[in-house]
C-alpha cells in the first residue's frame, strides 16, 4: 500500500536499480533488477537505471557497459537511464555534482551537518578507546560544536576535512513491504560522514538526494541494505524530503547456506552467458530466488512472471542458489522454446565465444544438427563443445577395446563392424539419415540370429567407432549429422584398431 503521506507515491510506482560500475554484473544485482522491473511493470510505472559512479578510484566503464549489456541480455528494458535520458537526467552520479553540492550546503548552513577535521589518527584512537570501555565505536562528535571562525579559518587553511551529520539520539521504525517493521537505535551510530568535501559526496547522501530528484518511490534492494537505511532517512529528515517506501530482498545464499560468492562457483552474469544460458532461463531462474506464485508454476516467461509477480509475496530467508535447479531451467528452455530461436541463440553464442576449434570450414547448419541432437543431454551450449568435440575432428583417440561390447570378442567385434559397413552401404546419400540407418539396421537384426535380444553388439561398436565415447547421442543421430561419407571413414578406421 502506498504511504499517503509522500504526495509522490500516490501515482505510478518509479523504481531504480542503482549500481556500482566497480565490478561485473553480479548474480544478485541482476536479481535486484528483475524484481524492481517486475514490480514497474505489474504497477504501470517506470523502472529507473541510475549509475553511482562516484567512486572515481575504482568506477570503469567496461562495468558500466556490462551492466548495460547484462539487462539487455536479460530483456530487462530500463524507461530512464544512460541511453534513454527522461526527464529526471543526468542519470551518473559523476554528471551530478553540482545538485549534491547544492544539499550540502544547505545542510550546513542550517546547522544540521558539519565540518570534521579530526585526522585518522585521532578517529582510529577514539575507537580503540571506546572499544576498550566496551561502548559502540561511534565518533565522538569532537568537531561538532566548533565556533564558525574557527571552522573557516580551518578552511582557509586548507586544512583536510570531511562532512557529517548530525545524527539524532533516538530510535528510529521504518515499514519495510517485506520485513514488516525495522527499529534502529540511532545513538549507536555517532555522527554520520556523508561527504568528503561538497564535490565528493559519499553513498548514503548522494543515494537520498537522487531518489528525491528521481521521485523514486520504492527503494527495492538487497537486505544487506537495511543497516544503510537509517542513515538515510535521517538525511531525508534533515533536508525535509519525504520517505520511500522500503522493501529488502533476501540474499542469495551457496549451497552451504553462506552469502553467495566466488568460492560456489561463478558469481558474475557474464559467466553465465560465456556458459551459453539462455536468457529467458536465467530470468526464470532468478524470479524464483526468494519468491514464489501462488499457484507453485516454475516455468514462466518474462510476461507471465510480470503478471504474478507480489512484491509483498517475497520470503525474509535467504534464497538459496541452486546449481542442479538453473541446469534444470536451461535444459527445459532449450527444449521448449522454438528452434530457430535457440539456433539463433547458439550461433550468436559461437560468435562471441568461439569453441577451442577451427570452425572456419564448419557451416551453421552443420553446428545447428549437432545441437539438435544434443538437447536433451546437455544444459548449456558451453557442454556442447566438452562432450562433443568428436563432430569437429578427424582423429578420434581411444583404446580399441572400448569397441567391444561386454563379454563380446575382438573377431565378433570386427565382424560386427563389417556388418555395420555393409549395412551402411545399402543406403543411398540422398536417404542417410536417422529414421533409415534405424529402420535397416533393425531389419537387420531382426534377421540375424546373433543380434536378437542383443543389439548392442552391434550398435555399441558402431557408436563408439563414430564417436570415441563411452556415452554420447545414439549412434544414428550421429551418423546422420556425420554424414555417410565420414561415417563410413570412421567405421574403417575402427575395424583397422582392432586389427593393430
Amino acid at each position: 500500500m502506498l504511504d499517503p503521506k509522500t504526495p509522490q507515491q500516490l501515482f505510478a510506482p518509479r523504481v531504480r536499480l542503482a549500481p556500482s560500475p566497480t565490478g561485473w554484473f553480479h548474480f544478485g544485482t541482476a536479481r535486484t533488477a528483475l524484481f524492481n522491473y517486475l514490480f514497474a511493470r505489474k504497477n504501470g510505472g517506470k523502472f529507473i537505471l541510475r549509475i553511482e559512479d562516484t567512486d572515481k578510484k575504482r568506477s570503469q566503464k567496461i562495468y558500466e557497459e556490462d551492466i548495460i549489456n547484462g539487462l539487455k541480455w536479460l530483456g530487462l528494458d530500463w524507461d530512464e537511464g544512460p541511453e534513454r535520458e527522461g526527464d529526471f537526467g543526468p542519470y551518473r552520479q559523476s554528471e551530478r555534482l553540482d545538485l549534491y553540492e547544492k544539499y550540502l550546503k544547505q545542510l550546513l548552513a542550517d546547522g544540521k551537518a558539519y565540518y570534521c577535521f579530526c585526522t585518522p589518527e585521532e578517529i582510529e584512537a577514539q575507537k580503540q578507546d571506546l572499544i576498550s570501555r566496551g561502548l559502540p565505536p561511534k565518533y565522538s562528535g569532537k568537531c561538532r560544536d566548533l565556533p564558525p571562525q574557527l571552522v573557516a579559518q580551518y578552511l582557509a587553511e586548507k586544512k583536510p576535512a570531511v562532512i557529517r551529520i548530525k545524527m539524532p539520539k533516538t530510535t528510529l521504525q521504518f515499514d519495510d513491504l517485506i520485513r514488516g517493521k525495522v527499529e534502529f537505535n540511532l545513538d549507536l551510530l555517532g555522527d554520520l560522514v556523508i561527504a568528503k568535501s561538497l564535490r565528493e559526496p559519499l553513498y548514503n547522501f548522494s543515494v537520498v538526494i537522487d531518489d528525491y530528484l528521481m521521485q523514486i518511490t520504492h527503494v527495492i534492494r538487497g537486505e544487506d541494505h537495511i543497516p544503510n537505511t537509517p542513515k538515510q532517512i535521517v538525511i531525508q529528515e534533515a533536508l525535509g524530503l519525504p520517505r520511500p517506501i522500503y522493501a529488502h530482498l533476501p540474499m542469495i545464499l551457496g549451497p552451504d547456506r553462506s552469502k553467495f560468492s566466488k568460492r560456489h562457483g561463478a558469481t558474475a552474469l557474464v559467466e553465465y552467458q560465456k556458459l551459453g544460458y539462455l536468457p529467458e532461463a536465467v530470468v526464470n531462474f532468478l524470479a524464483l530466488l526468494g519468491w514464489h506464485p501462488a499457484d507453485n508454476e516454475e516455468i514462466m516467461d518474462l510476461e507471465t512472471l510480470v503478471k504474478k509477480f507480489e512484491l509483498t509475496k517475497v520470503q525474509k530467508g535467504g534464497a538459496i542458489f541452486n546449481f542442479q535447479k538453473l541446469n534444470w531451467f536451461n535444459n527445459q528452455y532449450l527444449r521448449i522454446l522454438p528452434k530457430e530461436r535457440v539456433f539463433n541463440y547458439f550461433a550468436d553464442y559461437v560468435k562471441k565465444y568461439p569453441p577451442p576449434f577451427d570452425l572456419s570450414e564448419i557451416n551453421q547448419e552443420y553446428l545447428n544438427k549437432i545441437l539438435e541432437i544434443e538437447l536433451p543431454r546437455i544444459n548449456n551450449f558451453s557442454e556442447l563443445f566438452q562432450t562433443c568435440d568428436f563432430f569437429f575432428t578427424k582423429e578420434l583417440k581411444y583404446p580399441p577395446e572400448l569397441l567391444i561390447w561386454k563379454g563380446e570378442s575382438v573377431t565378433n567385434t570386427q565382424q560386427a563392424l563389417t556388418d555395420v559397413l555393409n549395412i551402411i552401404n545399402q543406403i543411398s546419400d540422398e536417404d542417410f539419415n536417422r529414421i533409415n540407418l534405424q529402420s535397416k539396421f533393425y531389419t537387420f537384426i531382426d534377421n540375424h540370429l546373433e543380434y536378437q535380444g542383443n543389439r548392442g553388439k552391434l550398435l555399441w561398436p558402431l557408436r563408439v567407432a563414430l564417436s570415441g565415447k563411452q556415452a554420447s547421442a545414439g549412434p544414428f543421430e550421429i551418423a546422420e549429422v556425420l554424414g555417410k561419407k565420414e561415417s563410413l571413414r570412421r567405421i574403417k578406421e575402427a575395424i583397422n584398431k582392432l586389427e593393430a
